[in-house]
């Protein structure tokens, strides 16, 4: 198996762009489409996955879902509810964990070879980027540390304050010279 730093890249680019097994939509809990990454991913992959998503029945804050991707080049959706930013609430930290956490189990379930992650939370519902990139950055390495599927996860990022961030953060923690996500720290 490749060593877990490999198997974690940030990268600059258009999440709609990316031809990977799955790639991860920041949605609303109606799953029918909205703004920002939301809406782009719903336009370019056509009626048939607003359809889809009609059958699925929403989504819980921090749950997870998928569909096929259609006109995307990637081969499948999967959609997660991250929290809407509120100072002091204490529910927001696991619930935003738990977005990362249960679209890698699925990609898991699948054996999806490779997903993207787009920022969850961090545009309209207004989650810190730091705040959430930390999140984001260690959930990934948790679950790669015990888990073969996915092989590649990509954090996406659209804007290169994003992409500063989250490289930041995953060259601290390959310079922290450990594998094991216990005996590190991001902040």
């Amino acid at each position: 198996m490749n060593s877990l730093s490999s198997r974690i890249e940030v990268i600059k680019a258009d999440i709609t762009s990316l031809e990977v097994d799955a790639i991860v939509n920041a949605a609303n809990s109606s799953l029918l489409g909205g703004g920002g990454v939301d809406g782009a991913i719903h336009k370019i992959a056509g009626p048939d996955l607003l359809a889809e998503c009609k059958t699925l029945n929403g989504c819980a804050i921090g749950q997870a879902k998928i569909t096929k991707g259609y006109k995307l080049p990637a081969k499948f959706v999967i959609h997660t509810v991250g929290p809407i930013y509120q100072e002091n609430n204490k529910n927001q930290e696991q619930e935003l964990r738990n977005c990362y956490l249960n679209s890698l189990i699925i990609a898991k379930e699948k054996k999806l070879a490779t997903i993207a992650f787009s920022a969850i939370s961090t545009g309209v519902y207004g989650y810190p980027v730091k705040e959430a990139a930390v999140i984001a950055v260690r959930e990934v390495i948790i679950f790669l540390s015990d888990h073969k599927f996915p092989a590649k996860v990509f954090f996406c990022s659209f804007s290169e304050d994003h992409y500063n961030i989250y490289q930041e953060l995953l060259n601290k923690w390959k310079s922290s010279l450990t594998e094991y996500p216990t005996s590190f720290n991001l902040e």
